[in-house]
């Protein structure tokens, strides 16, 4: 099979001759620079400085070089915009903390504080409040809350639309021209055209706004989907609509080259719970996902994908009802997600995209033989009869010794070789 035979035998619940591998196709299944850096010098690739096509988790673009050398089987179509809201165009030397030198768009515009933490500008505009902040030291950014004062008197669901309506015709363009490039890799597409997430708590600060208005802080976000229910769905009702309006002008310009979308990065689940019950779930955010993912089923070929971390199992028999066809990143140390009893109750309907190794405990901090018995148990419950694509759970970090993310690829490629 090639790659794209592959994917698509495995997101249709069938066997494929080996069991497909995703690193970089989306802003929630990629690598950070440092880890990208490090992989180009385990296999002995060329040495050159690692683009950071996202700054704010710092993920860095994965070569083809490096593909190939990682058994990628998947090909990303990027959002047209970083978190931080510029394009990444006429790309410029920057060092990371630790001494590594990496690119970044000539738009990333940054500021150190007097305790050396590094900020950045939203559109790389330095004339507006800074967005994100760097620890010193530390590994991505974290968004800046720059709420004003809520005036309950005075809240309008507009000013939490500023940053969603119809869909430029340079961004159609974009979407066209990458989406030709990433087909012609061979690879499956997994494309995110951005738009569909509703209430993603990444998004709500608005880093990518110069001065966002509306409810923009994420506490007060959590508590309105309690006690501003009505002010939540009028902004999730014009988003779906912006959102389907948007679709039907990507769809012929994309065509059936696009084989996944990412249409949801909300997170839902905590460690050992949900930030939402079944009921609120079903009443505040089914009724949009599943207009979004009916119509993507009615219209296209695409399989829909739902990113959530978190103890989410309480949740997923609704994620199958309003149709999302993939679950992301599979967080099995999650309190009731466990592999197995996942891979049996849901694997039959939906498809599991990650849960190939805790990125939290065993992948930065055990050894690479626990990485690869880990590996291998994950494998041999989510591979059979398809249904999986092969991840880490979440981003590989920073600080994951690549001794380990060698493991993790060698004992992908033990468990190919033996099917």
């Amino acid at each position: 099979m090639t790659s794209r035979e592959r994917v698509l035998a495995s997101l249709n619940h069938r066997a494929p001759d080996a069991v497909p591998v995703d690193f970089g196709a989306t802003a929630v299944t990629g690598i950070h620079a440092m880890a990208v850096a490090a992989l180009r010098d385990h296999f002995g690739l060329e040495r050159r400085p690692v683009k950071v096509y996202e700054p704010y988790q710092m993920l860095g673009i994965i070569d083809e070089d490096l593909k190939k050398a990682m058994g990628v089987d998947v090909e990303g179509v990027p959002a047209p915009e970083t978190l931080f809201g510029f394009r990444n165009e006429n790309w410029k030397p920057w060092r990371l903390d630790n001494g590594l030198e990496v690119l970044v768009s000539e738009h990333f515009r940054t500021t150190r504080t007097a305790g050396g933490d590094t900020l950045i500008y939203p559109k790389g505009d330095m004339s507006a409040l800074p967005s994100g902040r760097l620890p010193k030291d530390g590994f991505y950014f974290d968004s800046i809350i720059r709420q004003d004062p809520i005036d309950e008197s005075r809240l309008n669901p507009e000013d939490n639309l500023e940053e969603f309506g119809p869909i430029s015709p340079a961004d159609l363009d974009y979407f066209a021209a990458q989406s030709r490039q990433a087909a012609a890799t061979g690879r499956a597409v997994m494309a995110t055209f951005g738009g569909m997430g509703l209430g993603d708590i990444a998004l709500v600060p608005a880093p990518f706004l110069k001065r966002p208005r509306g409810i923009r802080d994420v506490e007060e976000w959590y508590v309105s989907t309690v006690t501003r229910q009505d002010y939540i769905h009028r902004i999730f009702e014009k988003q779906t609509e912006f959102a389907i309006g948007n679709l039907e002008k990507l769809r012929p310009v994309v065509g059936d080259r696009v084989d996944a979308a990412f249409i949801c990065g909300t997170d839902l689940g905590s460690q050992a719970s949900q930030f939402c019950s079944v009921g609120t779930f079903r009443s505040l955010y089914f009724p949009y996902y599943k207009m979004m993912n009916d119509w993507i089923h009615k219209n296209t070929p695409w399989k829909t994908f739902k990113h959530s971390c978190g103890a989410v199992r309480p949740l997923i028999e609704a994620f199958i009802e309003c149709g999302f066809d993939i679950l992301n990143p599979v967080q099995v140390t999650a309190v009731g997600m466990e592999a197995a009893g996942l891979k049996r109750d849901f694997g039959g309907r939906l498809v599991f995209w990650g849960g190939g190794v805790d990125t939290q405990k065993t992948f930065a901090f055990g050894t690479a033989e626990d990485v690869r018995a880990q590996v291998l148990r994950s494998l041999e419950v989510f591979a059979p009869g398809g249904g999986y694509i092969f991840n880490a759970i979440h981003n590989i970090q920073g600080n994951t010794p690549v001794e380990n993310i060698a493991a993790m690829l060698a004992a992908v490629k033990e468990f190919n070789g033996t099917r």
